[in-house]
């Protein structure tokens, strides 16, 4: 348990919350005893995961759209990621697996491991509040934010002025036509025009971001 909570760099008020987090279901139904397991926090971790990763992509992803947040949230917060995760701080070595389950492989199976990384998640956040749990977590999500925004996010509006820059007296402009919801929830829509014709509408919470999905409706229209 000591060297978990060094790897993790949290030390657990009430280990038994850490020993909780820690016991497969398959444990406790083979000692037969009235003991507590993983699951219920299992249940709690998720849902501390997602809103920590929410928070992140919305705040720290300004340009993406509502529909690629999603994306990569389930991408950051699926079975793979969360395996991966718990592979770097060895957790599958520190479960609490009956004989069996522990014969067929289960320290290394995904579904479990992966499920005792969002209980410990919980763990966490039960005994040390927000700001331990989300600490945690974004040690591991951060660097797979970065990759993903290094290798496919991608810029509309500068490969669309590439694209036009090449004709010589060509003139792209960007036009705010609306905007509407509360001033917290705004929702802003822009054309953005070639020599005055519009090429491309787009949609979105920020201008920035609306500013983008208009460029990626011209730059598909225009067949890239």
């Amino acid at each position: 348990m000591k060297d978990l909570q060094e790897a993790i760099g949290y030390s657990f008020n009430n280990p038994a919350l850490l020993t909780e987090a820690l016991t497969h279901s398959s444990y406790a139904h083979e000692q037969h005893k009235n003991m507590k397991y993983n699951e219920r926090l299992e249940f709690l971790g998720d849902a501390v995961l997602s809103i920590v990763v929410s928070d992140y992509i919305y705040t720290h992803c300004p340009n993406l759209p509502e529909g690629e947040l999603t994306k990569l949230r389930a991408s950051l917060v699926c079975e793979k990621s969360l395996y991966d995760f718990a592979r770097q701080i060895d957790l599958g070595a520190y479960l609490r697996l009956s004989n069996g389950e522990r014969r067929n492989g289960g320290a290394n199976r995904p579904s479990i491991v992966s499920d005792a990384f969002e209980a410990l998640i919980a763990a966490i956040y039960l005994d040390g509040g927000m700001e331990p749990a989300k600490k945690h977590i974004l040690r591991f999500v951060i660097p797979e934010i970065e990759h993903h925004k290094n290798s496919s996010f991608k810029d509309y509006k500068t490969s669309l002025q590439e694209i036009i820059q090449k004709n010589p007296g060509e003139r792209l402009e960007y036009h705010l036509v609306g905007s509407s919801g509360p001033d917290h929830n705004k929702h802003f829509k822009v054309e953005v025009l070639l020599n005055s014709n519009v090429i491309g509408r787009g949609g979105g919470r920020s201008k920035k971001e609306a500013e983008q999905q208009a460029a990626r409706e011209a730059l598909e229209l225009m067949g890239y």
